[in-house]
């Protein structure tokens, strides 16, 4: 198993008295090559989820091993790619895929080769000499995912890469995203609040409980690629999706508005039909 999450707890620290439980008994597994993605309300813990991974924090209990070892920091295994790219500003679109590869032992020209092959894999060949100020959202994130790609680590922890970009250019990202993922056979972990975006997407769809956190039901995704999002059965399954998280979002309004509220589903069905599951 690739990536193994086994009983995981996560409480962070309100205060001096009280602890704030994000994550509770979550145990995740993930094959060599899957692409997984965790869908679930705000809060629920899917971003601590990726952190833990990246080893970018601690779980409280349990445990988190990559190929059979523990994660206790971030390695030379995995690489995250964020929301918002983080780009730096000075420096041209070519310098910033290739900035990763400036302590490694590699050859000039190596590296040259190496950045050339992802900026056309994330069709970004003729903007290469561009500053991150001339491109649009959607091409920053390009040139964020080529800089991870650059790095050929073995898996790929994406924490919602295209929550910030309107719904024309998300459509783009999730064509290019599925052709690099079936090129490089990369094992990714891919966070989202989108239901259709992790439909396209993933050969699993995780969905979390509110908070505290827990896997409350595994999606898998038996269609063929690329993807339609008006496959028949993406349709189905997003539907199942839906129901559950309408479960998840009344718990979390009846927590926020008192026991006696109940979520309109229906009514919510109908004003989303087009856009079910964005933001949510």
């Amino acid at each position: 198993m690739k990536v193994r999450i086994d009983g995981v707890h996560k409480s962070f620290r309100k205060d001096k008295h009280q602890q704030l439980e994000v994550l509770r008994d979550v145990s995740i597994q993930i094959k060599d090559g899957e692409f997984v993605s965790l869908l679930g309300p705000s809060g629920c813990g899917k971003s601590t989820i990726l952190n833990l991974v990246a080893g970018l924090d601690s779980p409280s209990e349990g445990s988190i091993t990559v190929d059979g070892k523990q994660v206790n920091g971030p390695g030379t295994d995995r690489v995250v790619v964020f929301q918002q790219g983080g780009l730096f500003p000075w420096m041209s679109v070519v310098d910033n895929v290739k900035y990763g590869l400036r302590l490694k032992k590699i050859s000039a020209k190596e590296v040259d080769e190496r950045a050339d092959d992802v900026l056309k894999m994330v069709h970004l060949s003729k903007f290469k000499g561009h500053f991150p100020n001339e491109l649009s959202g959607g091409m920053q994130q390009r040139v964020a995912i080529a800089r991870a790609l650059i790095m050929d680590l073995e898996i790929l922890l994406m924490d919602e890469p295209f929550a910030a970009l309107d719904e024309q250019t998300r459509i783009i990202m999730h064509q290019e995203l599925q052709e690099i993922w079936q090129k490089t056979g990369k094992t990714i972990l891919f966070i989202t609040h989108n239901i259709r975006e992790a439909l396209t997407l993933s050969d699993r769809v995780l969905l979390m409980s509110t908070r505290p956190g827990q896997i409350k039901k595994t999606f898998t995704v038996q269609a063929g690629r690329p993807r339609d999002p008006s496959d028949s059965v993406l349709v189905h399954i997003e539907k199942q999706v839906m129901k559950e998280l309408e479960e998840e979002m009344e718990k979390v309004l009846k927590e926020e508005l008192g026991d006696d509220y109940r979520f309109k589903t229906s009514a919510f069905r109908d004003r989303n039909r087009d856009h079910m599951g964005d933001h949510i």
